[in-house]
């Protein structure tokens, strides 16, 4: 249009006139609203982008992924500029949240907006139709990946089976099959919770294992506690009928007893009736109730220790009678036992006579 019009462009002067199209249209390039050329730091090379078609259109944009990549899903609308800018580039979104919201709001597996996962998709999900495969970095917020299951963190399917919604979240849920199979020792029959992380971590064969409920089963206190985290001490590797009595761990002290032979003296295997946890000594003993009586009735004035009666030092199955009342005087006794059956004239005839000290 303007081919003979020397003066539109040279006004007058042939000399150092522009040869390049900013040369004449930085005023355009400056002026430019939709987009703002200056305010993006668009180059001003207007054949990067322009033709000399009138009105600048059709224009391209080669430099796009300068401004935002076109990668995956993107590529198939890349030559389409209204199906992201609709006309307007100004203010266009530059994030996926900018324009995949009702992507978001519309999920099911899982329901993103439910479970309170972030808008900032690109940070499970790349361009790539359909958003798979994705990743999830934030699992650990809703569950920890440790242990033995880092093993299986890539394999999602192992514990969702592709489906996201109500996905148990507690170990119990998922590991009932193992409770019930356990053996050693066997939770179900003795009544373990099944919240397994009350005793395990994650750790790969649940191995090691606390017990915290210990006392619900037997009290580790007094010389107990010392022991409390050597399980072997007491378990040897087996969980399984383990004693939960004194005398089912400690027979061999029992029998091993010499002051007093608590064997010989056939002293009862209820440990707790005369000792405690906190040590075997000192203890105490029940001789009125399960013996004769010295802590009670006329007896209780005339003794001072356990070898007054018991004069055989570490049997205690031994005991006198006579050599402490007014019987030391044979021919007495004898008189007056002369019409008892079966009379004898030794501290064990007495007792048998006299269990508790009276005529």
């Amino acid at each position: 249009m303007i081919a003979t019009d020397c003066a539109a462009c040279h006004k007058g002067n042939y000399n150092n006139t522009p040869k390049t199209c900013e040369g004449c249209h930085l005023t355009d390039y400056n002026t430019s609203k939709n987009p703002n050329h200056p305010a993006l730091g668009i180059p001003t090379d207007c054949i990067m982008c322009h033709t000399t078609a009138p009105d600048w259109k059709p224009a391209s944009f080669d430099i796009h992924n300068n401004f935002y990549p076109f990668t995956g899903a993107h590529i198939p609308i890349s030559n389409d500029c209204a199906a992201c800018h609709k006309g307007n580039y100004n203010n266009t979104p530059n994030t996926c949240e900018g324009c995949h919201m009702p992507d978001y709001n519309s999920s099911t597996n899982p329901n993103h907006n439910a479970i309170g996962i972030p808008t900032d998709c690109d940070m499970c999900h790349t361009t790539v139709p359909d958003w798979e495969p994705a990743s999830f970095p934030i699992h650990n917020q809703y569950w920890p990946i440790e242990g033995a299951h880092l093993q299986i963190a890539n394999d999602c399917a192992i514990c969702h089976n592709g489906n996201y919604n109500n996905t148990p979240n507690t170990c119990e849920a998922c590991h009932m099959a193992d409770y019930n199979g356990t053996t050693n020792p066997n939770h179900n029959a003795i009544g373990i919770p099944t919240d397994c992380d009350m005793c395990h971590t994650a750790n790969p064969g649940w191995m090691p294992a606390t017990f915290p409920i210990h006392n619900q089963f037997w009290q580790l206190k007094g010389a107990h506690a010392l022991i409390a985290n050597d399980c072997d001490a007491c378990h040897n590797g087996n969980y399984n009928n383990t004693p939960n009595t004194c005398y089912g761990c400690h027979q061999s002290d029992y029998n091993g007893t010499t002051n007093p032979n608590h064997v010989s003296a056939q002293f009862p295997t209820d440990c707790e009736l005369c000792h405690n946890e906190t040590a075997w000594i000192p203890s105490t003993f029940n001789h009125d109730g399960m013996y004769f009586p010295i802590y009670s009735g006329k007896h209780k004035d005339e003794w001072n220790q356990c070898v007054d009666c018991h004069t055989s030092p570490g049997n205690y199955s031994v005991f006198a009678c006579i050599t402490c009342h007014e019987h030391n005087k044979k021919s007495e006794v004898d008189k007056d036992h002369k019409n008892v059956t079966g009379y004898s004239y030794n501290s064990n005839a007495c007792y048998s006579c006299h269990p508790q000290g009276k005529k």
